[in-house]
């Protein structure tokens, strides 16, 4: 009986998930035109670390292609996969509240790149320069590019992923799940989880680490105000 009800729901889930998977191929199709330029711009910050490109390309060269590529077609692909996901979400809103898409799609697409921007300028050159100060040589950090690679991708998709606290907790006050009051009664415990999450999403270095929960801690704060405007805490004392 349950799984009969859920039926409709998997049915529709797999149909956004196809249709977001499908725009992330294409895109991805065309960034691999690119690879070359994009592998260069991925490997930027590390090279103004270290003054040099310590890396030799090798047979896995094309593997490492086809990640950047993948990845530059996910990010290429947010409106599309944000979309898709406010079209799965929508049917279980108000009328009213099915007007907040376009909104949606946007902030939730800018916050991620903003994210991952964050991580491309800030957290890698200063995370890979701390390392550097202390090895002398971030070869005995990074075996080759395809580590660094998986480094810079998942430091790139954490941060993004992370940006969107707010817009997460926006949503969550406007349909009356939080409010200012609850997000404040958590905080001590958000922060425990915050630092969590960015060590396991970064490099093992203190440095990156702090990149990462500092904002994190900052965007809590920011959604805590956010939420108090869109569903603040109404005490039930007359």
């Amino acid at each position: 009986m349950l799984f009969d009800d859920l039926k409709p729901h998997i049915a529709e889930l797999r149909t956004r998930l196809v249709h977001s998977v499908a725009a992330v191929i294409v895109f991805a199709f065309v960034a691999f035109g690119f690879n070359k330029e994009i592998i260069e711009i991925a490997k930027a910050p590390l090279v103004d670390v270290v003054h040099g490109d310590p890396f030799i390309g090798g047979i896995g060269i094309f593997f490492i292609a086809l990640k950047v590529s993948i990845f530059t077609g996910f990010l290429l692909s947010l409106p599309v996969v944000f979309w898709q996901l406010w079209l799965f979400i929508a049917p279980g809103l108000y009328q009213h509240e099915k007007r907040y898409v376009i909104p949606f799609v946007a902030v939730s697409t800018l916050m991620f790149l903003i994210g991952a921007g964050f991580a491309y300028w800030v957290v890698i050159p200063l995370g890979f320069e701390f390392m550097w100060l202390f090895a002398g040589n971030l070869v005995s950090f990074l075996q080759g590019l395809d580590e660094y690679i998986d480094i810079f991708t998942k430091l790139l998709f954490g941060f993004g992923l992370a940006f969107e606290m707010p817009v997460i907790l926006f949503f969550l006050g406007l349909l009356g799940l939080v409010t200012d009051k609850t997000l404040k009664d958590y905080f001590g415990y958000a922060v425990v989880i915050i630092f969590i999450v960015a060590a396991v999403l970064t490099p093992p270095d203190v440095m990156t680490q702090l990149l990462m929960a500092a904002p994190l801690v900052l965007l809590y704060g920011i959604s805590i105000v956010i939420v108090g405007i869109v569903n603040p805490y109404k005490s039930d004392e007359v």
